[in-house]
């Protein structure tokens, strides 16, 4: 595994025992995924993209294949809390405050008092959510609950953010903004991101690589290079480079549904 590379799966294979019978979810996965990349899973419903996540995350166990991540297995890379992970609702503990709910993989791993706290300010400056820290979650909108959840999931300084469609369920004024903000954070950063989302827009405006995957059995139909710099603003969404690039990923769906039928 090079050095460079933070995820590396070879033919990577996942099937589910149902009491109906044998669920594949996952089928011959090659996919490599860079330092200070920040990798979109695009495709329908029930293609894989979360179990995709939750296999490297290890939340999930492949049953064929193989997978590296940080040149670990999965468990290892977990153990030594190489990522942190974002839900898609913000999971917050509702009888803590929001500095709590942050504090809490800190807890976890035994860190002092004075540099929870330290690290909670950080975090929440990170998110744009300073002076929050006392508040609860029924206090908060659901943007920023999940920039809460963002926070949450960076407090330990993690290499990577794996990300479950976090703004799937906040409407498009409040999901636009939180996408600059999250481009923001992961200059700021330079943390790998890997998102899931089933919004093209989403995909082209936030990735520097879109993996279209296919019905199930999910597999990579595409891998495709989004190359629209570094410095993005949602005016980007108008050029024509943009428009390529959603309309390359759109084609891809529709190709990658196609050849299931």
């Amino acid at each position: 595994m090079a050095d460079n590379t933070v995820i590396q799966t070879n033919n990577l294979d996942l099937t589910f025992e149902t009491n109906d019978g044998p669920v594949h979810a996952l089928k011959g996965i090659d996919l490599t995924i860079n330092r200070g990349e920040f990798v979109s899973f695009i495709g329908p419903s029930g293609c894989g993209k979360t179990t995709l996540l939750r296999v490297i995350a290890d939340l999930e166990k492949p049953t064929g294949g193989d997978i590296q991540v940080n040149g670990m297995t999965p468990e290892e890379a977990r153990m030594k809390r190489a990522y942190g992970y974002v839900f898609q609702a913000a999971a917050l503990y509702p009888w803590r405050t929001i500095g709590g709910n942050i504090s809490l993989p800190l807890e976890v791993m035994g860190m002092p008092k004075a540099e929870r706290e330290a690290l909670i300010k950080k975090n929440l400056e990170l998110v744009n959510l300073d002076g929050f820290e006392h508040k609860f979650p029924w206090q908060l909108s659901g943007g920023m609950q999940q920039r809460a959840s963002i926070a949450r999931a960076l407090s330990f300084d993690p290499d990577m953010l794996l990300m479950d469609e976090p703004f799937g369920a906040l409407d498009e004024i409040v999901r636009d903004y939180l996408n600059e903000q999250l481009l923001e954070l992961w200059a700021k950063t330079k943390k790998t991101v890997v998102f899931v989302t089933h919004s093209i827009p989403e995909a082209v405006f936030l990735s520097t690589k879109i993996v279209v995957m296919s019905p199930r059995p999910g597999r990579i139909h595409e891998i495709i290079d989004c190359d629209l710099g570094d410095n993005r603003t949602l005016d980007i969404r108008e050029t024509p480079r943009f428009i390529e690039i959603a309309h390359q990923v759109r084609e891809g769906l529709k190709l990658g549904h196609a050849d299931e039928h």
